[in-house]
């Protein structure tokens, strides 16, 4: 069966990539996972494997070809052998009958060195249930993204061998696909499976997969109410928002009659109601980390407080222009903190230096962490060398990161290193916060909500917009001296924008 090789999905960053290097050449065999070419773009380099036994049939971008995002790089023959690549096309229609049926692995994608194992978070598709290649069909969670795993050809699902909360490996095998077999094909045993799990099935956890819960809780519902369309009879996250539907569609008409008794919500001892809903890797690994920076660093915090007229001032008068000349571009505030922490940065070298073990590291560069919140919880992707960036790359940048956080598409790579980081409560409306430190930084900058109040400006009393600034640092590698005047730096720098222009 012939089955294209596709470049990998680039990120929305990388607009394009180069064919470096073929391993195999056509008419050779390839075993599964074997790697076949790499693909270089301007930050990484992009292995790509053999989807099954078989043989590499036709190369349609050669060695130094420029390849789009998923495009399609040559041709491959599942289940061929090396003497049979020539004369694939020749084949009987029963020798491509047998080969359409061919099952291969689903495995969980290569985790880098650091992350030692995920979790499987949500099956998109069931056994038996028709799929299309690269289509979405499992999310695994690690403790830093969300990794989507594809099918590698049309089929179905003939076996799920890890479940919805399972924790697996780097690699290891997920399912069993079945190539070329239509929807319907799943083992004659499920319906079996289905009923003895649906007898076995006591409780919340039983019958519903993480995903699953979570949607349950957010809905107000139980497992009892929700009719569970999985395997073993499990509920998928799309059966809880089929009975959220239902439910809405059925409330108008069942009005005038008399409601039927709802299902019983989880009691505790005390007969009060209360859910228990596991955390998330992401989450568990957020606590951890936070818990690890209090006990570990000598955490303080200074304040001070910034006039934000002369910012805004600046901005109202040349937000539109600024939009028109930069595509589209929006002139925010984080642009003005990132630039004026960036020069603070080069002033004082201990605030954007981590500590080592022993060693104290300064960083020549400027690589800024900003905090976004997403629906997975608070993720930190980094603005590498902001030294050398423009207001305009960092409003593009901050809205990129903001788009795929909500996304759930932030790559590892986003979030990997980070020399100093903002953080922004006051877009929720944080008057005042201590931010805590993100290891192995040294230091964080709390903004919060800009609220005007009167202050005392030569004599008279004056209406301000004004911003308290939190400056948290790790008093092992800072003084407090220098903190204190590295929060001053930026508070000058951002009550005369014009100084960051003149770097001044």
């Amino acid at each position: 069966m012939s089955i294209e090789i596709k470049a990998p999905t680039f990120p929305e960053s990388v607009a394009d990539g180069t064919v470096a290097t073929w391993y195999k050449q056509p008419g050779e065999a390839c075993k599964r996972d074997d790697h076949i070419v790499d693909i270089e773009t301007d930050k990484v380099v992009l292995e790509v494997v053999a989807p099954a036994d078989g043989v590499l049939k036709e190369v349609l971008k050669g060695e130094g070809d420029i390849v789009l995002s998923a495009e399609v790089l040559a041709i491959f023959d599942s289940g061929a052998a090396a003497s049979e690549a020539p004369a694939a096309k020749a084949e009987t229609p029963a020798a491509s009958a047998s080969e359409a049926k061919e099952t291969v692995q689903i495995k969980a994608p290569v985790f880098p060195e650091s992350v030692a194992d995920g979790t499987v978070a949500a099956w998109h598709k069931q056994p038996g249930e028709a799929c299309k290649r690269d289509e979405h069909i499992v999310d695994i969670e690690t403790d830093k993204v969300v990794l989507e795993v594809v099918a590698p050809a049309d089929g179905v699902i003939a076996e799920i061998l890890k479940e919805e909360g399972e924790t697996v490996l780097s690699a290891e095998v997920l399912a069993n696909f079945l190539i070329g077999a239509e929807g319907g094909a799943a083992p004659a045993a499920a319906p079996q499976a289905t009923a003895a799990a649906s007898e076995e099935a006591g409780d919340d956890d039983a019958v519903a997969g993480p995903a699953a819960r979570k949607a349950l809780a957010e809905a107000g519902l139980t497992a009892a109410q929700v009719k569970g369309t999985g395997k073993g009879g499990r509920i998928t996250k799309e059966d809880v928002e089929a009975a959220v539907k239902s439910k809405a569609a059925a409330t108008p008409a069942a009005a005038p009659a008399k409601a039927a008794p709802a299902a019983p919500a989880p009691l505790s001892a005390d007969g009060r109601v209360e859910k228990r809903v596991p955390m998330t890797r992401l989450r568990a690994t957020i606590a951890k980390r936070l818990v690890e920076a209090q006990q570990t660093a000598a955490m303080l915090t200074t304040y001070n407080e910034v006039n934000m007229g002369p910012v805004m001032e600046l901005r109202n008068k040349y937000k539109d222009l600024f939009q028109k000349t930069h595509n589209g571009t929006k002139l925010g505030f984080m642009s003005f903190f990132v630039k004026a922490a960036t020069e603070a940065l080069k002033r004082f070298p201990a605030v954007n230096a981590s500590i080592d073990g022993n060693d104290m590291v300064y960083h020549g560069y400027q690589d800024i962490g900003v905090a976004v919140s997403t629906d997975r919880g608070l993720m930190v992707p980094v603005l590498r060398n902001t030294e050398a960036m423009g207001l305009a790359d960092i409003e593009s940048g901050i809205m990129d990161f903001a788009v795929r956080g909500r996304e759930g598409k932030l790559g590892m790579e986003d979030m990997q290193g980070g020399t100093f980081t903002i953080t922004n409560g006051g877009i929720f409306g944080s008057l005042m916060s201590t931010p805590i430190l993100n290891p192995p930084q040294t230091a964080i900058l709390g903004m919060h909500k800009i609220q005007e109040r009167p202050m005392a400006v030569n004599g008279q009393v004056v209406i301000q917009p004004m911003m308290y600034l939190a400056l948290s640092y790790d008093h092992r590698m800072i003084d407090g001296k220098e903190a204190v005047q590295f929060l001053v730096t930026i508070k000058d720098l951002l009550e005369d924008p014009a100084r960051l222009l003149l770097e001044i």
